[in-house]
Parts: C-alpha cells; structure tokens; sequence
C-alpha cells in the first residue's frame, strides 16, 4: 500500500452561490429568513425592533467554501 500525504488549500466555492446573509434577535431567538443581500436582514431587524423593543441582533454570513489539494506531494504530516 503506498500513502501520501497532501496539503490543501481552501477557497471560495465558484459554484457555491452567492453568500447568504440572516439575522436573529439575541433577546428572543425569532430570526430572518436569509437572503442574497443584506438588506431583507437589516429591515427585519429594524420593524423587530419596532414591534418588540429589542435592539440586540446577531447578523451571519454563510458562504460556501471548496477544500482542494495542492500540487505535489508535502513533506510529510506536521
């Protein structure tokens, strides 16, 4: 059996899509739907606050990575 071993290198996913940008209410846990711009997010948050009085939010960005392997073979495991 031969091994080797492999470095990779990690990247943005070209066919992953754009990012996906979401907020949720640290107060209550209610959260936004995701969306492809910022926007939808930052207005749930705002009519939220509105409606509720809460005012701390907590916004993520998904976005898709790709894992691939360097040419060549590394020296080894570190």
């Amino acid at each position: 059996m031969v091994s080797r071993f492999v470095d990779w290198l990690l990247s943005l996913d070209p066919y992953g899509g754009p990012p996906i940008y979401a907020a949720e209410c640290t107060t209550c846990d209610e959260a936004s739907s995701g969306a492809e711009s910022r926007e939808d997010p930052e207005v749930w948050c705002l009519r939220h606050a509105a409606r509720t009085g809460h005012t701390g939010f907590r916004s993520t960005v998904t976005t898709f990575l790709r894992a691939t392997p360097r040419s060549g073979l590394s020296s080894g495991p570190a």
